[in-house]
């Protein structure tokens, strides 16, 4: 029998799928799932996925879970192109509520335009060296011309 999580209505297969998605949604930030434990399974975070299922049961919908006329292929990392791990854990962790909550939108924009002006550097080789050694370099290759269009 599945379940509807009483907070954000997603559907779980089961009981402790219900748990986990109730502490791991807590735990990564997410206030309204943290508050909806604290209310109702106060002693969440020493329980095991078991007990806490046990607890939180209760207060949800149970639904047959829907089967599906075609079962879709599962792709491995192996398959080729696709998304990465990372690019879509990143993509969770960026949504509302998720995250850093006491990062603005400004540090949010800073930290990318960050990451890509070192992802430039590093394509175009340039992240060796200090900036002041960069600059002389700058400044020698101007004198260098320099002295040519007068020689």
């Amino acid at each position: 029998m599945g379940y509807v999580c009483p907070v954000c209505d997603a559907g779980v297969a089961d009981g402790e799928q219900l748990a986990n998605h109730l502490a791991v949604t807590a735990s990564v930030g997410r206030a309204d799932h943290r508050d909806w434990l604290a209310e109702y399974a106060p002693d969440w975070e020493s329980k095991t996925a078991s007990e806490l299922a046990s607890l939180v049961t209760e207060y949800a919908l149970e639904v047959e879970p829907p089967v599906p006329e075609e079962i879709p292929e599962r792709r491995s990392p192996f398959d080729g192109p696709g998304e990465r791990f990372e690019d879509a854990l990143a993509a969770q962790t960026a949504g509302p509520g998720r995250g850093d909550p006491t990062r603005s939108a400004e540090t949010q924009r800073v930290l990318e335009e960050a990451m890509a002006l070192t992802e430039a550097m590093e394509r175009d080789g340039s992240s060796e060296g200090t900036d002041g050694e960069r600059e002389q370099e700058r400044d020698t290759s101007q004198d260098d011309e320099t002295e040519r269009d007068d020689g």
